[in-house]
């Protein structure tokens, strides 16, 4: 395929998408560690190659809502924010989805206040989950360019018109440079056309957007709404395989099952600690263990059938996750054990990375080893130290580490 090498920064690779998607507008307020993506895309407006509008706003609020604003005008449109930004936009968002505006948000996850941490979890984008946004979650920097470009398609499909969110886990992928494969031009128009949108304001043709609805109608709304994010997922799909025919790269859609087929043990994860999982599987592996990494890439849509499939015969089950939702478990783990009603698979919680503190390898292979453990006690009908549901702080020795 006709493409180019760059050495990039997670940041610069989603400027880049940006750059070939050809917005006309972009709206930023800088927040770290998502600044460089904003100050690049200001650089390439400043020498013209993007024709754009760039609005430096006073704020994260109205950086959202001008870009809002400029997309139902029928603007392709650019944001991006992180933490402490992207819950001042929280208002603005469920006005965007509710609104059905197709917009593309960079969010550079990082953890939020307080303790105050410019470093990376995602307790940001994960407490938004139910703000009507699709959601996903990237593991590098070809992944971010690619799934901004992917994102434009799917916010502006017809049958969607939902803003999407694409997450980078804040410096482990914003700051970090790796080689990245870019499309060219030719690629990219083919893939994504000129942003037409239908039901778009018009002096010569009014409409009435953002109105306010009676009880008598606003769950009609809100049904279509969801309705749409239920449809999102075969399109996810198949822009995800037009995508790959035309530049050579896929991402199977919605997750990414490595080596699940015939695992006893799964890790089920999303983000840039994937690598870090996949290395872990193709070492025990090579020891003869049967394990294997489930990769959400879409948090919502929630990709509930592909979670059942594949880890359909797993006997013990990881949900590894930067987030905790306080007084419960994690967000991720409740999502997936409400998918997996019914399994047999003892399904534990690990809590790790809050604050960017590092996952480490050796705490990969630990979790391994107590889902054998739970796997082991459960065929042998012996008494394990881990139930299922239980929850469990990464690299916190307490008694019982659930306590």
């Amino acid at each position: 395929m006709n493409s180019n090498k760059q050495f990039v920064s997670g940041d610069e690779a989603v400027a880049i998408g940006v750059k070939l998607a050809k917005p006309n507008v972009i709206s930023a307020y800088p927040i770290t560690p998502q600044t460089i993506v904003v100050e690049r895309l200001s650089e390439m407006v400043e020498s013209g190659e993007i024709d754009a509008e760039y609005m430096y706003v006073e704020s994260e609020h109205s950086a959202l809502a001008s870009v809002m604003g400029a997309s139902v005008l029928g603007a392709r449109t650019f944001t991006a924010t992180s933490s402490q930004g992207l819950l001042y936009m929280a208002e603005v968002m469920h006005y965007a989805s509710g609104g059905r505006v197709p917009l593309v948000m960079m969010n550079a996850n990082r953890s939020v206040a307080l303790p105050w941490s410019i470093f990376g979890d995602q307790s940001d984008s994960l407490s938004l989950l139910d703000s009507g946004w699709i959601q996903v979650y990237v593991e590098d920097a070809q992944e971010s360019l690619d799934m901004i470009l992917q994102a434009y398609a799917l916010a502006e499909h017809k049958d969607v018109l939902t803003p999407v969110m694409v997450n980078l886990d804040g410096f482990i992928l914003t700051h970090t440079y790796e080689s990245v494969d870019v499309p060219t031009e030719d690629q990219v128009t083919e893939f994504l056309p000129k942003f037409e949108l239908e039901h778009k304001m018009d002096l010569d043709n009014p409409k009435n957007l953002f109105f306010s609805s009676s009880p008598s109608n606003n769950l009609e709304f809100k049904y279509q709404q969801n309705m749409a994010m239920e449809k999102s997922k075969k399109i996810i799909e198949e822009i995800d395989l037009r995508y790959k025919n035309i530049t050579g790269r896929g991402y199977d859609g919605l997750v990414e099952a490595y080596k699940c087929e015939d695992a006893d043990e799964i890790i089920v994860t999303l983000g840039s600690v994937c690598g870090l999982v996949r290395d872990v599987v193709d070492e025990l592996r090579k020891n003869g263990r049967k394990v294997g990494l489930l990769k959400i890439r879409y948090m919502r849509p929630f990709p509930e059938d592909e979670i059942r499939k594949y880890t359909q015969d797993a006997k013990a089950l990881a949900v590894l996750e930067k987030d905790i939702s306080f007084g419960y478990r994690g967000t991720v783990f409740t999502n997936v054990s409400a998918s997996l009603r019914g399994s047999n698979a003892k399904i534990v919680n690990y809590i790790a990375g809050l604050g960017g503190r590092n996952i480490k390898k050796e705490e990969i292979i630990d979790i391994f080893t107590d889902l054998k453990e739970i796997n082991e006690n459960n065929k042998s009908q012996g008494t394990s130290t881990l139930k299922d549901g239980d929850l469990r702080f990464v690299g916190i020795e307490v008694a019982g580490n659930e306590e």
